[in-house]
């Protein structure tokens, strides 16, 4: 009897991509920014805020991963900078599918307009 697998998670995903699986459970998605970013804009529907500021971080995302290093986790931050920082940092530390929203909430010239000029549906930061 074979397992089922998943197919390997694209190192880079658009915002809409990113909302879509979100939505149907098939990626933990997490914003890395700050309390303070996520109080002006909210916080991507389906996310969990978790800041990397802190030596925590790992240990946090961890646990919300239930210490399986091998689930999809999608990154994304205010404009794809941090994530992609972020995203090499868990790969060389032996997370296996963790992918780049790159375009961010704000956008980037190369990437895209990003989550809120996309118009996808964000959740009021409760602090």
């Amino acid at each position: 009897m074979s397992t089922p697998t998943t197919p390997p998670l694209p190192s880079r995903l658009g915002a809409p991509e990113a909302q879509t699986m979100a939505a149907d459970g098939s990626i933990l998605l997490i914003d890395i920014r700050t309390p303070g970013e996520w109080m002006k804009s909210g916080l991507p529907e389906g996310a969990k805020g978790l800041t990397v500021t802190g030596p925590e971080f790992v240990d946090q995302l961890l646990k919300l991963m239930d210490g399986d290093k091998t689930k999809p986790v999608a990154l994304i931050c205010a404009t794809g900078n941090r994530t992609s920082q972020v995203q090499q940092y868990l790969l060389a530390n032996g997370f296996t599918q963790i992918a780049d929203v790159n375009e961010g909430m704000m956008g980037n010239p190369t990437s895209g307009p990003g989550w809120l000029l996309r118009g996808l549906p964000t959740i009021p930061y409760a602090g």
